[in-house]
């Protein structure tokens, strides 16, 4: 899956969001285009036309693009007469009959890198707990954003790390595989998105020495990432951080993982699932 094309299901998770915790009647959203100052709009949700699907929002101009140059939240309460904003949208607005509106930023690293608008069809003030609930669904975009930028830059290092090839006596290099190994598992548990999620363990695969490991040993995918994570140096409490679980919840996984290889050290754990394929 592309970066624009996770980014729209984001996007579209949280319109639905919107609607729900609001009760706006109208949702839409859309990513800034990479290389250009504008967001081009790609979801609707409660939407009675199409006239605002693929429209592009230049920086600076209406209320989506005067939200992109601001990077905060702005609204009006009578869109076509408010003199706060440029009109150059104002025929796609009101073919679609919308009054009222606000629009949120996505901003990730001090880039805005999409807007979730909301909207009435009656010219009225939005309040501030509607404008809360907006900016907390855009939170939720800006956060999967980011877990998916961590996710790919992650997977690019993991690729490197495969067509490197690095021997069993090159320990340097089977360290940074194991650090990427670790770091994909990690990741892949916070993925919203099931088809970068997929991708992100099919890379994992790639990293172990044996794609096909032994049939007599079986790991819970819990129990693996927590042992990738031990197996590149983390502590509990470091695996604890990274997999979003408690210290005790780790320990548990490792001590389920230690029974299930036989070992009784997380050392031996570590050296057990190496032989039997599970790791890198």
């Amino acid at each position: 899956m592309t970066v624009d094309a996770a980014g729209a299901v984001e996007i579209r998770r949280a319109l639905t969001r919107l609607r729900r915790t609001t009760g706006l009647p109208v949702a839409f959203g859309g990513l800034v285009e990479s290389g250009r100052p504008q967001i081009r709009i790609s979801e609707l949700s409660g939407t009675a036309t199409t006239s605002l699907l693929a429209l592009a929002v230049t920086s600076g101009n209406g209320l989506g693009g005067k939200t992109v140059a601001l990077a905060r939240p702005c609204a009006v309460a009578d869109y076509s007469l408010s003199r706060q904003i440029s009109h150059e949208y104002d025929a796609a607005v009101a073919a679609e009959g919308l009054r009222s509106v606000l629009a949120v930023p996505v901003v990730v690293r001090r880039r805005v890198r999409g807007v979730l608008y909301g909207a009435l069809r009656d010219a009225r003030p939005l309040g501030d707990r509607t404008l809360t609930a907006a900016v907390d669904a855009a939170r939720d975009v800006e956060q999967a954003l980011v877990v998916g930028d961590q996710a790919r830059d992650v997977l690019v290092a993991a690729r490197g790390a495969v067509r490197a090839e690095p021997g069993r006596g090159d320990a340097s290099a089977w360290e940074q595989v194991r650090e990427a190994h670790a770091a994909l598992r990690a990741l892949a548990s916070r993925i919203g998105d099931p088809a970068l999620r997929a991708e992100l363990l099919d890379a994992c695969a790639l990293l172990t020495p044996d794609p096909t490991p032994s049939k007599g040993v079986a790991l819970a995918p819990r129990e693996l990432d927590v042992l990738s994570c031990v197996a590149a140096g983390a502590t509990n409490a470091v695996a604890a951080d990274r997999l979003g679980l408690t210290a005790e919840t780790v320990k548990a996984y490792l001590r389920s993982a230690m029974r299930r290889l036989g070992a009784r050290t997380r050392g031996e754990a570590v050296v057990a699932a190496r032989r039997a394929g599970l790791l890198p």
